[in-house]
C-alpha cells in the first residue's frame, strides 16, 4: 500500500458524540487548553496533533455544532484513577469555537469552579 505524500493534509476524523446533561459535560469539558477542548470517550487510537471533526450535541438542544479541533490528550486503556480511555480534542482558534466555548462555559456557570474530578484531571 502507497504511503501519503509527506505534504499531504491529514483528512480529520469525524466523530459524533452527545453530551446529555450538566455533570457529563463538566466531566467531558477541558478548560485549561489554549482554546478550550472536551473529551470524547472513545476506543480509538489517534496521535497527539491529529485532526479531529466533531459533530457535538449538547443536551437538549437539537442543533449538531460541527468543532474542528486536534487531539491534545489521549487517556490509555486502564488509566490511573479508573479514567475512561479517550481523547481530548482542543478546539480550533476561530470564532465559532470562541463562541462555543462561552457557550459551554455558560451552561456550567459555578459548576467550573468545583474541585470535582474530571475525565482528564
Amino acid at each position: 500500500m502507497p504511503e501519503p505524500a509527506s505534504n499531504e493534509i491529514a483528512r480529520p476524523s469525524v466523530i459524533a458524540l452527545t453530551v446529555r446533561n450538566k455533570a457529563s459535560l463538566y466531566a467531558a469539558y477541558i478548560p485549561w487548553l489554549r482554546y478550550g477542548g472536551i473529551f470524547l470517550p472513545i476506543e480509538k487510537s489517534a496521535l497527539l496533533g491529529e485532526p479531529v471533526l466533531l459533530i457535538l450535541t449538547l443536551m437538549d438542544d437539537p442543533a449538531k455544532v460541527p468543532v474542528a479541533g486536534q487531539v491534545a490528550w489521549i487517556t490509555p486503556h486502564h488509566a490511573h484513577g479508573n479514567r475512561p480511555q479517550g481523547l481530548g480534542v482542543q478546539f480550533a482558534d476561530n470564532q465559532s469555537m470562541k463562541v462555543l466555548k462561552k457557550r459551554i462555559e455558560g451552561i456550567l456557570g459555578a459548576a467550573m469552579q468545583s474541585s470535582k474530578p474530571t475525565h482528564t484531571i
